[in-house]
């Protein structure tokens, strides 16, 4: 039996309960995994309170994609694993099928990646998500080349941090996006070239001003919503425009045949469509490995919760008060 967390109705976060669950043997192509460390994201709320692009479809239901921690058994038909290695998980299937809230969870062995030496279960469980969706959206699929500027909203968040590291490594510019005045400082601290307030700033106006009228080649929004239409009118001729997130919660619209039609793309981009191909997630693998080892990578782990304290650990995530990565540990 281990303790997992497990929802049986939709809703706050007061719907989470630990309870015993019997865990059983991996499957063929599943391993199970002692969890050490649970990576927190936006989706787990999301889909707990009904709101992710995919329904729950059965309860009890269980949350959790993203966990570092120990092979403890191997299925049938899965290699390059061994018993004991430490590991993480990244988001690379359906919540309706696995959940890594818990003492240990059995996954499918290719949504399993290998811990760098040196690094920790809480940075394990806090790096995956963030750096393969900035690396995905912005380098695999955008194709961010060096010179190239990109304004990145909801920047204090794990996502957006990693993005401007990402944006650095690659030799582009990031411009941070961000409500209110408080983290500025800290953002400018994590490598941002400019950090836009827009509770006192203008957008359109001090993302032109940065790029000497040219615009952003790319802009990596996690807001959605309304504010699309004064972010496409920074992204620069031919350049794009990824929506990787809905935030706002309101409805998005397609601007581009109001701002007159400009060579404009605009598109959604989700983690999966590099964790579920195999040779896009080898790819972020080794440039997220090859970053962490350089030191040009460092997650930022806001806060950690223990196990216990899920339910105050998912109102902390809902109260957009966190600087990166939340983490719950899980003591054996």
């Amino acid at each position: 039996m281990a303790r997992t967390v497990r929802f049986h109705e939709l809703g706050g976060p007061e719907v989470m309960r630990l309870e015993d669950v019997e865990v059983g043997e991996p499957g063929p192509g599943e391993v199970r995994i002692r969890v050490d460390a649970i990576g927190l994201n936006r989706a787990e709320a999301l889909f707990r309170s009904g709101r992710y692009i995919e329904p729950v479809k059965r309860f009890p239901a269980r949350l959790g994609t993203e966990s570092a921690g120990v092979i403890e058994a191997i299925g049938d038909g899965v290699t390059g694993f061994r018993v004991g290695e430490p590991v993480s998980t990244v988001p690379a299937f359906s919540p309706n099928d696995y959940g890594v809230y818990a003492e240990r969870a059995i996954v499918p062995a290719a949504a399993v990646v290998r811990r760098p030496e040196g690094l920790g279960a809480v940075e394990g469980a806090a790096v995956w998500m963030p750096y393969v969706t900035a690396y995905g959206g912005l380098v695999e699929v955008g194709g961010m080349r060096p010179g190239d500027t990109v304004v990145l909203t909801a920047a204090s968040s794990s996502v957006g941090l990693a993005a401007i590291q990402v944006a650095q490594r690659v030799g582009a510019a990031p411009i941070a996006v961000t409500r209110t005045a408080a983290k500025k400082e800290a953002l400018l601290r994590h490598g941002a070239a400019d950090v836009i307030v827009t509770e006192s700033e203008d957008v359109v106006e001090r993302v032109l001003a940065a790029t000497g009228g040219r615009g952003a080649e790319f802009v990596f929004d996690a807001v959605a919503g309304p504010g699309v239409t004064d972010l496409a009118k920074v992204v620069a001729d031919e350049g794009t425009l990824l929506v990787y997130g809905a935030l706002s919660g309101r409805p998005t619209p397609y601007p581009a045949i109001d701002l007159g039609m400009p060579a404009l793309t605009m598109r959604t981009y989700t983690l999966h469509e590099t964790t579920r191909r195999p040779e896009r997630l080898r790819r972020a693998e080794a440039f997220v490995a090859s970053g962490l080892r350089s030191g040009a990578f460092r997650p930022v782990v806001d806060r950690t919760f223990d196990l216990n304290e899920i339910v105050e650990a998912h109102r902390h995530l809902e109260s957009n008060a966190q600087f990166g990565k939340i983490v719950a540990t899980v003591a054996h």
